[in-house]
């Protein structure tokens, strides 16, 4: 194969890569705007914050019982080998509230809510309901993108919250009922080894996720193609950018909260 075709293609796939970030980017500054410009909507922010906030709760919740358990149960199959057992209180604490907490917060809310947000921003271009918005004088981006967006800004960081102390209480409950650990001492080593920078980048990490997710659902939703197979295919791409995204935003912001 004729070597200068290859790196043609490659070069379409990076000018492609860069194309998308930009027109994600100016659509997230022109959805962010719009949050401080009038006029407001508060019916839809209302039914944003409950589609975001509370009907993500409990698959929040078991993901995170399940997974400060099954990670309880790890450090201390590992710690065994080296006699250091006692660290599982500590292990589950930073590891729940640093990382597994908000990336699988994040994630969860991502097949979740962005998914649904693409669909339905998608089902209604199809159906020219968006076309209607405009022909009533509201703009799409206050209506439909700027309530979802600052609902999932707000809520997402209290779903990670909430996700972090029930993945500590998952891997509390196995380490003293299956591995033999004192309730008290386990409770006070959790407190004692948590700090307020750790709390705060994990609150922080969910805002950033909760801002990716809303932003790819409406991004992806307002420039699906026509047709059935046009909203199923901005769905699927909505929630594979939003995974990657904040699979990558959880890199940086983990560099700049924990490399000082």
């Amino acid at each position: 194969m004729n070597p200068l075709y290859m790196l043609g293609g490659l070069g379409r796939v990076v000018l492609s890569l860069f194309a998308n970030f930009g027109k994600v980017s100016l659509f997230t500054v022109d959805a962010i705007s719009h949050i401080f410009r009038p006029p407001y909507y508060p019916r839809e922010f209302v039914v944003a914050l409950m589609n975001i906030g509370w009907l993500s709760l409990p698959v929040v919740g078991l993901t995170a019982i399940f997974t400060g358990g099954a990670l309880a149960l790890q450090i201390y199959a590992g710690g065994a080998r080296f006699n250091a057992e006692a660290v599982v209180p500590q292990i589950v604490a930073i590891g729940m509230v640093r990382e597994l907490g908000p990336v699988l917060g994040g994630l969860m809310i991502a097949a979740r809510v962005t998914s649904s947000i693409a669909a339905e921003i998608a089902t209604m271009k199809v159906t020219e309901q968006i076309d209607a918005l405009v022909t009533l004088s509201t703009h799409p981006m206050k209506y439909l993108t700027a309530p979802r967006v600052l609902a999932a800004i707000l809520t997402v960081p209290v779903l990670v919250a909430v996700g972090d102390v029930i993945g500590i209480a998952g891997g509390y409950v196995v380490a003293t009922q299956s591995l033999g650990f004192n309730a008290a001492v386990y409770l006070q080593n959790t407190v004692n080894f948590l700090e307020l920078h750790d709390v705060i980048s994990s609150l922080t990490k969910g805002a950033a996720f909760g801002l990716i997710t809303a932003v790819m659902g409406c991004y992806y939703g307002m420039n699906s193609g026509r047709g059935a197979q046009g909203v199923g295919r901005a769905t699927k791409s909505s929630v594979e950018a939003a995974a990657i995204m904040i699979l990558a935003a959880n890199f940086i912001l983990t560099g700049v909260f924990f490399s000082v």
